[in-house]
């Protein structure tokens, strides 16, 4: 009985702590996002300023837009332009409200390579779990 209470006692102490730090982690709703912008001539957009439209859309590719933000951004000597999603300004909805479980979920991207909200370059692409 000496030893059961010790280990008993230290059982139930590492069970509340590992509950504790699973309960209090949480998620920072945003993603990180890179895009190389090219002009409709297919011409890179070196140091430019860019706007970018990005919405997040349930069950295919032309299905709801659940959530969706603009951003106003810089590209750098490569025509690269980093972005966090859900760092932007909101247009519907909210990142932290998307029920992920109730995919699939499509991402869908407009750009300005003017810097304007004048969206000529789209693409959808499917968001996929990473390992």
């Amino acid at each position: 009985m000496k030893k059961l209470f010790p280990i008993l006692f230290s059982f139930l102490l590492f069970s509340s702590l590992f509950y504790t730090q699973q309960a209090n982690a949480q998620a920072p709703n945003k993603m990180n996002y890179q895009a190389i912008i090219r002009n409709a001539a297919g011409i890179l957009v070196k140091n430019s300023s860019v706007g970018i439209k990005i919405s997040v859309i349930q069950g295919s590719s032309n299905g709801s837009t659940i959530y969706s933000e603009t951003h106003s951004t810089t590209t750098n000597i490569n025509g690269l332009a980093n972005i966090e999603i859900g760092g932007g300004i909101p247009v519907v909805g909210t990142l932290s409200s998307i029920a992920w479980a109730n995919g699939p979920y499509f991402l869908k991207t407009e750009t300005d390579p003017l810097g304007g909200t004048n969206y000529l370059i789209t693409g959808t692409d499917q968001l996929l779990s990473v390992p």
